[in-house]
């Protein structure tokens, strides 16, 4: 089953391969789930092993390989034909003597391509070291360049149908947040809320089931809000306990990231002051926000609209999002902050995020927004404030 038109998968071939030509590459090794997925429909959790699609500038269609047990894969999830889809043996499955890579070379130079200026995807979570060095060695005389990022920037305007499957995920979303919401409170285990969390995101709404999201449900609470990263452990909540929730829905492999806090008994008056210094940030700065403003200047208006106060944000406001796989729903594309001067576009996707992380507690509250031809539209209907719950 297609999730899109194969006259869209083919229009997002020929934008990716006019922007081959513009880096000097002629076939591009394609390693990073997401962009496979968004050239080809490929969808399958074989990303463990080493898998790509090859987009050559001389060839209509993609070809797929991977492991031999995934090709069917392929061939139920892609518009690929059957012979743009090879699988390669088990014995090629980390393996010390071979490589996967290996067989990628194999297929360049059976359909021509091992003499060409090729791009691979150099920084991304699924192309490693050894990949690159198989490669210098089984291709000693050709080019090998930097393709990094050449999907991802393709992929940063969305269509249509994407935007749907975008306001899809976000309805999960609000479902997904309003349950974590309901079932923090003290004396809970932090796993049960996080185990109904997930049920949330999976079931989905009445209308349509979810999707497994590509990061964990980010659950931290008290001394743990302090930082980022952290989720549930294997204790109850408190009363006085901060707890952040950095959650999202998905539709068919579509995010709708969304963050918001919960506070046990009476917030302290530093909490609440910095949940309306940055919730009056925020929406500034969503006001602020229309096609043909830069990235950067988006977070110097969230700097300006915090001025004054004693919140300050040293990392990065958003981030471009969208379609992907663990580890990450960003895009690696777009970033709120000084010195990113990319113009917005209609149809890009960021998710506006100026989490704040003290060393005590932190508070966080995002929107997932679109950028439209008049300025952007927030994708889910969530209340903005801390969540107090006495």
């Amino acid at each position: 089953m297609l999730y899109f038109e194969v006259s869209e998968y083919q229009e997002r071939l020929r934008k990716t391969k006019e922007a081959m030509q513009q880096r000097g590459i002629e076939v591009l090794l394609v390693t990073d789930p997401a962009n496979m997925n968004y050239l080809t429909g490929y969808d399958g959790w074989s990303f463990y092993v080493h898998q790509g699609v090859i987009v050559a500038l001389n060839r209509q269609e993609p070809i797929w390989f991977g492991r031999q047990q995934d090709s069917n894969g392929a061939r139920i999830t892609t518009w690929l034909q059957d012979h743009n889809v090879r699988g390669y043996t088990d014995d090629y499955v980390q393996s010390q003597v071979k490589h996967p890579m290996s067989f990628a070379v194999d297929l360049l130079k059976e359909i021509g391509c091992d003499r060409k200026d090729l791009g691979v995807e150099m920084d991304n979570y699924y192309f490693t070291g050894r990949c690159l060095d198989q490669l210098r060695h089984d291709l000693p005389n050709d080019t090998i360049k930097n393709g990094d990022l050449i999907v991802n920037w393709v992929r940063s305007i969305k269509s249509a149908q994407e935007i749907d499957y975008l306001r899809m995920a976000s309805r999960i979303a609000e479902k997904v947040m309003q349950t974590a919401v309901d079932s923090i409170d003290v004396g809970v285990r932090e796993g049960d809320a996080a185990a109904n969390v997930y049920h949330a995101q999976i079931s989905g709404t009445a209308e349509f089931t979810g999707d497994y999201s590509a990061i964990i449900p980010i659950m931290p609470s008290a001394l743990r809000t302090s930082t980022a990263h952290l989720s549930w452990v294997d204790r109850k909540y408190e009363t006085g306990d901060v707890v952040l929730l950095e959650l999202s829905g998905c539709k068919n492999r579509y995010h709708a990231p969304l963050s918001r806090t919960v506070y046990l008994g009476k917030p302290p008056a530093e909490l609440d002051e910095i949940a309306k210094v940055v919730i009056h940030g925020l929406n500034r700065t969503l006001d602020f926000i229309k096609p043909g403003v830069t990235a950067e200047q988006v977070e110097e208006t969230w700097r300006h609209a915090i001025a004054g106060s004693r919140v300050v944000k040293e990392s990065r406001v958003g981030y471009a999002y969208g379609l992907n796989y663990p580890p990450d729903w960003g895009e690696h594309t777009i970033s709120l902050r000084p010195g990113d001067r990319t113009v917005l576009r209609p149809g890009m996707t960021i998710h506006f995020m100026p989490g704040i992380w003290l060393d005590r507690f932190g508070f966080e509250c995002s929107e997932p927004f679109l950028v439209t031809e008049n300025g952007c539209e927030t994708f889910v209907d969530f209340p903005r404030q801390l969540f107090v719950k006495e």
